[in-house]
């Protein structure tokens, strides 16, 4: 079934914008191409782009060589199959765009597809090509309309046991007591769903910085006492003064909690504090001292300029024993650009590619 459809973006982004500027001036700080071996700035028409194989070796792409392979712009939605949207874990799901009939012959069309994804309760699978890239999308019947969500691949989806370090077994056992108190933790704090009781906070504090400062007028932002964390850790005194608290909100409220207050229950202080990652460079990796010989001399410096097979190998092996979390200390250290976004290969390759550049420069 093929339906021709326009695209139009569900959602918005009201985060506060700013431009950089350089204090104590009006003049905006802009972004240059810059050649990082000559330093000089290089023109758009000149760039393309490139492919890392080995450190300092790539495989250069040019624009027309993409645009090639580009599949272009989709004008319709060609669905291939049909799903239970209860069998996509939402992590696949990524952006959502309403679906709207392109021109009023096809309204009929729209309207028999709609009706048919609200009865049987499915989702259709389709690719989607938009912005020179191609992407799966699940389209849907919402409120009367159809609802596009762009989806993830397989492969773009993380591991979490690769990704998040201390997770728990999965025959990890809790006590009976435990899970008692704490379900009655989730029932006294239960809520209806309403979007309207949320709201971006930090945003709007932000603006009202803005107006003030436009007006003349000078703020004091009050920070409030400082959590003091502990490294101790006793769930059963977490739960029972986590209910405690609730039902103390029930006894002033004959009516049981507000949303409001039902939203923003009391956090726990009893976070253990992570150490603060070091920002000192990590030891070279070699053999032992040289002796005082011209010979012993040489071969040192021949063996720090050219490393064999054998050393690239120990330190592939030795960043392969961390976890994530020791990876991203690492990354710290060397000052990694885009650490926090990066997988644990993709941590452990920059860091391996930073600790090489770091024994070259050192010898």
């Amino acid at each position: 079934m093929t339906v021709p459809v326009a695209l139009y973006a569900a959602t918005e982004s009201h985060t506060v914008g700013f431009q950089q500027i350089q204090r104590g001036t009006a003049d905006r700080v802009r972004n240059k191409r810059v050649n990082e071996r000559t330093g000089e700035e290089v023109p758009y028409s000149e760039i393309v782009k490139g492919f890392e194989l080995t450190e300092g070796e790539y495989v250069i792409v040019e624009p027309q060589e993409l645009e090639r392979l580009s599949p272009g712009r989709s004008t319709t939605i060609e669905i291939t199959g049909f799903v239970d949207l209860d069998q996509v874990d939402s992590i696949f799901l990524d952006t959502t765009y309403y679906l709207g009939p392109r021109g009023k012959e096809y309204t009929k069309i729209y309207a028999l597809l709609q009706k048919a994804l609200e009865h049987s309760g499915r989702a259709g699978l389709a690719l989607f090509s938009m912005r020179g890239k191609e992407y799966l999308t699940a389209v849907r019947a919402e409120g009367g309309l159809l609802v596009a969500h762009t989806m993830h691949f397989a492969d773009e989806v993380r591991d979490p046991r690769r990704e998040v370090d201390d997770l728990p077994a999965a025959d990890t056992t809790v006590g009976e007591k435990e899970l008692s108190v704490a379900e009655q933790l989730i029932e006294m704090l239960a809520v209806d769903w309403n979007p309207d009781d949320y709201r971006d906070t930090f945003a709007d504090q932000v603006r009202e910085l803005i107006e003030a400062k436009a007006s003349g007028q000078e703020i004091a932002v009050s920070q409030g006492p400082a959590e003091k964390p502990t490294n101790v850790v006793d769930l059963m005194e977490i739960l029972n003064r986590s209910l405690e608290t609730a039902h103390a909100r029930s006894a002033d409220q004959p009516g049981g909690p507000t949303r409001a207050e039902a939203a923003s229950p009391s956090r726990s202080r009893t976070r253990k504090t992570a150490p603060s990652p070091s920002r000192a460079q990590p030891k070279a990796v070699g053999g032992k001292k040289s002796t005082s010989t011209a010979k012993a001399r040489l071969a040192a410096g021949a063996a720090g300029k050219k490393r064999t097979t054998a050393s690239k190998k120990a330190i592939a092996e030795d960043l392969g024993a961390l976890t994530k979390a020791e990876l991203y200390k690492k990354a710290t250290a060397f000052d990694i650009p885009h650490r926090s976004t990066m997988t644990r290969d993709q941590l452990q390759d920059a860091v391996k590619k930073a600790r090489r550049r770091h024994l070259r420069t050192a010898s």
